[in-house]
């Protein structure tokens, strides 16, 4: 299972937290967030992260321009869309981004909602359900329906996140089956700055619903190929 921890703002936490389990980061590029960072603070914190950690940028309806600006700057291994990119807007970004992993979020409102994303998976890597917020485009500790989840396959993988926390993930993975999860405000001491021993704690429980055995967690992205 894939495991993104997400909002990371301290260097030392980003190489802490990848040692611990994490097969992925996130970055927000959102200036509005308490959970920004800039191009030279992303830089610092993956400078030192082994080759095989994925790199997520977190972005908010901004321009392919910018965006394809900070992957490279930054050394990102891929884009969140947490805005409201319409399919299309995928689709371009694929094409100025070909190697790139694009993660398209839906803070979902309801099963109709939900059902939108289906307009977006052949321009996708991967799919992430949230919690909606009307102020809030993450990290707000608000957990998803589970129960309406059960049902969802889309034809792409999908991450599921929404106020994921050590106490609640068995709950949350006992009800659905998403190819990996997001955790961020779960698992920490105040935004941007994580609890590494709420981080350690997760990966125990995780460790301990895989049999008991140390947890593996193989990367599973695979880009699609440019249309």
């Amino acid at each position: 299972m894939r495991v993104k921890i997400c909002g990371i703002t301290q260097p030392q936490q980003s190489v802490a937290i990848a040692n611990l389990g994490a097969t992925a980061l996130g970055f927000i590029c959102v200036s509005t967030s308490p959970r920004y960072v800039t191009t030279q603070q992303i830089r610092a914190a993956v400078a030192q992260l082994p080759p095989n950690i994925d790199r997520i940028g977190v972005f908010a309806n901004r321009t392919i321009a910018e965006i394809r600006q900070i992957v490279m700057d930054s050394e990102l291994t891929g884009v969140q869309l947490h805005g409201e990119e319409p399919p299309e807007f995928c689709s371009l970004l694929r094409q100025n981004l070909a190697s790139v992993e694009i993660i398209k979020a839906f803070r979902v409102r309801s099963l109709e909602h939900l059902a939108q994303a289906s307009n977006y998976t052949e321009h996708i890597d991967t799919l992430l359900l949230d919690a909606y917020h009307p102020q809030q485009l993450g990290g707000t500790g608000h957990t998803l329906d589970w129960q309406m989840l059960q049902q969802f396959q889309p034809s792409c993988p999908w991450l599921l996140a929404g106020g994921l926390s050590p106490d609640n993930v068995l709950a949350a993975l006992n009800q659905v089956k998403p190819d990996g999860i997001d955790l961020s405000s779960g698992v920490e001491l105040k935004p941007g700055d994580k609890d590494l021993d709420q981080v350690a704690l997760l990966f125990e429980k995780l460790a301990t619903r895989n049999q008991g055995g140390r947890l593996s967690l193989p990367n599973p992205h695979s880009p699609i190929s440019s249309p």
